[in-house]
């Protein structure tokens, strides 16, 4: 592939979902529908408007000390986002890494296609592929016909995205399923609210989570799970607010 985007016109995305094997395929084309519709374009913006300076930089800040709790990356780490969307956060966490770990090797992985076109409209130092949170291996399989993108990653991080996911569950064992031995996980997502016209409004599956039962669920394939809350920070839309959490999984 030239450029990305022949790498994007040469995946179908109902073939996609079919090939990874997921049985909502209408509820996650809805959801890509809504995120090329609504927001790919804006998306930096909104993310902006829902956290503040402060609060994007404190998430930021809380993803690399997460990824730099022992055991540290090596400097030529691997290094994964997935559900990047726009990029937002993935370039700001790759900007920090980059300074201490010079060698890295970074990637994105989303299933919306607009989303990604405008994260490599950012950058050319991260590689973009299509995927499935609850199906990376999968992602990465399919994805490696058109890409040079390896099996297994040192580091992966998720913001945001978890939410969006149909089973969340699946997205754990999926995580695990591509995290190195000696690497780590870091999730932060929403704690559980009562705004049910989130759904609708911002493409949400789930209204949040309550911690606990995200460390049970993680768990369930990672030997040890740190869970808390981010205190201080919110994600504040039209009046409303809900709290984030943040859980670091290895294996």
């Amino acid at each position: 592939m030239s450029t990305f985007e022949d790498y994007l016109k040469n995946v179908e995305i109902r073939e996609l979902l079919e090939d990874l094997g997921t049985s909502e395929i209408e509820t996650l084309v809805k959801e890509i529908k809504h995120f090329t519709e609504k927001e790919a374009e804006g998306r930096d913006k909104i993310l902006l408007a829902y956290f503040g300076e402060d609060g994007i930089e404190r998430i930021v800040d809380s993803i690399v000390q997460g990824l730099f709790s022992p055991p540290k990356p090596r400097k030529n780490a691997k290094v994964l986002d997935v559900g990047a969307g726009s990029g937002f956060f993935t370039m700001k966490v790759f900007e920090k890494l980059r300074r201490q770990l010079p060698k890295a090797a970074f990637y994105a992985m989303d299933l919306t296609p607009a989303m990604l076109l405008v994260l490599a409209r950012k950058t050319s130092e991260i590689t973009s592929f299509l995927g499935l949170a609850d199906n990376i291996k999968g992602s990465l399989e399919n994805a490696r016909e058109y890409l040079d993108i390896p099996e297994k990653f040192e580091a992966l991080f998720s913001t945001l995205m978890l939410h969006h996911s149909v089973d969340v569950e699946k997205v754990f064992e999926s995580f695990r399923e591509v995290v190195d031995v000696n690497g780590k996980a870091v999730v932060i997502d929403l704690c559980s609210h009562s705004f049910e016209e989130f759904r609708e409004e911002m493409g949400d599956v789930h209204l949040g989570f309550n911690p606990e039962s995200i460390k049970k669920a993680a768990e369930k394939h990672f030997s040890k799970v740190n869970t808390r809350k981010i205190l201080g920070i919110h994600c504040n839309s039209s009046g409303r607010s809900a709290e984030l959490f943040m859980v670091v999984m290895t294996p």
